[in-house]
């Protein structure tokens, strides 16, 4: 067994996993949580217009990032890995950005890592679909991940222990990127929204022609954006997520919980006892482009389960760690 540490570095939020990994041979890998923290830092803010990050968003995830470390360290972690966004490479100050993390990880000898599409396919999918296997669903699977500024699909496969990607793509819609491009009002307008929702149908459609939307047996969605809708939908006071993970909802449920969030004003949504402050503001576009993905994968595969995964990229990151370790 070895311990590792994951950090996934998005538009929206900073997520660390410190998982003792468990790797043997001809058997399914076994992955036990020790430390899994979220913070929002919004590090993606405003890049989508200035072609900046932030200095305050800088600063807030280079804080986090700081503390990450440490407690990577504290944990006796024997390697880690740190993804992140495209905006951490492509921002006209990404150089500052890339030392910082240097520097805060200089004892593992890490920086930002810019993953491409494929790999970040590769690794949601077999980080999101584990338990869900387990559990007994069927494949093919399609994977959902819905971040601050992209929405990734991935259509695939496990047998046995093989967790096979077959198709994936990513389009720029996200929860951030829709909320600072359309959703300006508070609660949005009926015509805001009807903005929101053509450019994530044409998102679909971008998304549909590169991956298979039929014939898929269990829809899997990721990230907080679905986590949260789905508490919503559980009428949760608190968020809990044993009850969250692998719950299953109906696309009518979905869509229904997207509508209600999305009807809310600010403080409404930020009285609901699941909410996490940083989500407040930019979860009506989160749950608007999943009931819009639900929608177009149902009417494709007629019967579809979907389920909610707690596990997702982090995951697979750590499953990396862990295998490169052992050679």
């Amino acid at each position: 067994m070895v311990r590792v540490g994951a950090i996934d570095c998005g538009t929206n939020s900073i997520r660390l996993l410190i998982a003792d990994v468990q790797l043997a041979e001809g058997a399914a890998p076994v992955v036990t949580d020790v430390v899994r923290e979220m913070e929002i830092v919004r590090l993606g803010y405003g890049v989508d217009r200035t072609g900046t990050i932030d200095p305050a968003a800088m600063q807030r995830t280079l804080t986090v990032a700081d503390r990450y470390a440490r407690t990577c360290e504290e944990l006796g972690c024997e390697g880690v890995r740190f993804t992140a966004t495209s905006a951490s490479r492509d921002a006209s100050n990404a150089a500052e950005f890339i030392d910082g993390v240097r520097a805060a990880f200089s004892h593992f000898g890490i920086a930002p890592e810019v993953i491409s599409g494929l790999e970040e396919a590769e690794l949601s999918f077999t980080g999101a679909t584990g338990d869900v296997v387990a559990a007994g669903y069927p494949g093919p699977y399609l994977v959902c991940d819905i971040g601050g500024g992209s929405t990734e699909l991935v259509r695939g496969e496990a047998v046995g222990n093989d967790f096979r990607v077959i198709q994936s793509y990513s389009a720029n819609v996200g929860c951030v990127r829709m909320t600072e491009r359309h959703l300006v009002s508070d609660p949005p307008t009926a015509e805001q929204i009807a903005a929101a929702t053509a450019d994530v149908e044409a998102a679909i459609d971008e998304i549909a022609a590169h991956v298979d939307l039929s014939g898929v047996h269990t829809l899997v969605g990721l990230a907080g954006s679905v986590t949260t809708l789905t508490a919503h939908a559980l009428a949760l006071d608190a968020y809990d997520p044993g009850k969250i993970h692998l719950a299953e909802l109906t696309p009518q449920q979905i869509a229904a919980a997207s509508a209600d969030l999305l009807a809310m004003s600010h403080d409404e949504r930020a009285a609901l006892g699941f909410m996490h402050p940083g989500r407040v503001d930019v979860i009506g576009a989160g749950g608007l482009v999943w009931d819009r993905v639900v929608a177009r994968v149902a009417a494709a595969s007629l019967g579809i389960a979907v389920v909610t995964s707690e596990h997702d990229i982090l995951d697979g990151i750590a499953l990396s760690v862990a295998r490169r370790l052992a050679g």
